[in-house]
């Protein structure tokens, strides 16, 4: 990659970044489609994304991505927000428009879905989910679920007022859906979770290495499905856990291609290069 002056700059901004994968594939689709760009990573407080992001684009950069915990301070201050945003009440990806113009995008929702129908081979429309925590990822997963026709979401936090706040938004916009709310007492979850189909595991319990499973191998079943929204490991520890019950599993590397290949697109207005996307992770998490 050879840098210049008119080289085109992009990012993802978080706080911490150091786990994000975000430049890894993002750089191999600009090698592959011979753009002259980069993708860079930025540690970025909430209270100073305000001001940054229109300087970002004084600067030229192409778009930016938003990871932890700077989705909801983006979505409350942005003006423009595509209708993706608005229905998750988030914002992972910016736009930068002519004059300066910022716009709001959520990729994260169909993300999901694309990386559930390629691991599992299945839609969301009918199923029975269980959401082991409901924060910001959480969150828009589920409500992209309800709004695909989900048959029942049972939700789970250590953090009921999110549970309640989720459950109310899933109620009032999916009203079909059946919503349970889980207690976060290790019987009720098991519970919970051996009734569903498929298991979304959204806390960040899992990204430090050596960390346990929230649950044990006897809360699975054979013939589930378990998708650990944790993307940098191969396996995870509630992965194994899942797998040794019988249960199908996938870390988070699709969810995290697919929904950067469609912020690619809005940033650039091309396809994205995804086969050079997923080798560079694959490469990264695999070996």
């Amino acid at each position: 990659m050879q840098i210049s002056g008119l080289t085109r700059p992009f990012a993802v901004l978080g706080h911490p970044i150091d786990h994000s994968l975000s430049p890894v594939m993002h750089n191999a689709a600009f090698q592959s489609l011979r753009m002259d760009a980069v993708y860079l990573a930025f540690d970025v407080r909430p209270e100073r994304l305000p001001s940054l992001l229109p300087a970002l684009a004084d600067l030229g950069f192409g778009g930016v991505n938003l990871t932890v915990p700077l989705k909801e301070t983006a979505f409350n201050d942005l003006s423009d927000l595509d209708e993706s945003a608005r229905r998750l009440g988030a914002v992972n990806t910016v736009q930068f428009l002519a004059g300066g113009a910022l716009r709001g995008y959520n990729t994260d929702g169909d993300g999901f879905l694309a990386a559930v129908a390629e691991a599992f081979g299945i839609e969301v429309a009918g199923r029975s989910l269980f959401f082991l925590g409901t924060g910001g990822a959480g969150r828009a997963v589920a409500l992209t679920c309800a709004a695909s026709g989900a048959g029942r979401i049972a939700l789970s936090d250590i953090d009921g007022r999110r549970v309640d706040q989720l459950a109310a938004e899933i109620a009032g916009n999916a009203p079909a859906v059946e919503v349970a709310k889980v207690a976060p007492e290790l019987a009720a979850q098991q519970r919970a979770c051996r009734e569903a189909e498929l298991i979304v595991h959204c806390t960040p319990v899992g990204m430090k290495p050596g960390e346990p499973s929230l649950l044990p191998s006897g809360a699975f079943r054979s013939g589930q499905m378990l998708f650990d929204l944790i993307y940098m490991y191969p396996e995870t520890a509630i992965m194994r856990a899942a797998r040794e019950a019988g249960a199908l599993t996938v870390n988070g590397l699709g969810m995290l291609l697919h929904q950067g290949a469609r912020a690619f697109t809005i940033w650039t207005g091309r396809p994205a290069a995804v086969n050079a996307m997923r080798s560079a992770l694959q490469q990264k998490v695999y070996g």
